[in-house]
């Protein structure tokens, strides 16, 4: 697999990768990653096509999906790890 472009975007780091004749988009941002493996598709066979592809709808509902995958994170560390109760700090008198 090798790295044949990028798209800029002010949050997103979007890397578009071709391995033999398929293509991957990887969206990624400070901690989450989604990556939409698009296959041997001539319609997407670029990164130009990619571009096009990828537009504000489809980016939109990538930065939806990323938050989601926030909350699902911080309620799976709530369940593991419920918030005892006690100060975070020490009284000092």
């Amino acid at each position: 697999m090798r790295i044949i472009g990028q798209i800029e975007h002010p949050v997103l780091k979007i890397t578009v990768f071709r391995s033999d004749n398929r293509i991957s988009v990887k969206f990624e941002n400070e901690g989450y990653e989604q990556t939409y493996k698009l296959g041997a598709d001539e319609r997407l066979s670029d990164v130009e096509a990619i571009r096009k592809w990828a537009d504000p709808l489809l980016l939109e509902e990538i930065l939806a999906r990323m938050q989601q995958m926030h909350r699902g994170k911080l309620s799976a560390l709530l369940r593991v790890f419920p918030p005892d109760g006690s100060p975070e700090f020490e009284d000092i008198i």
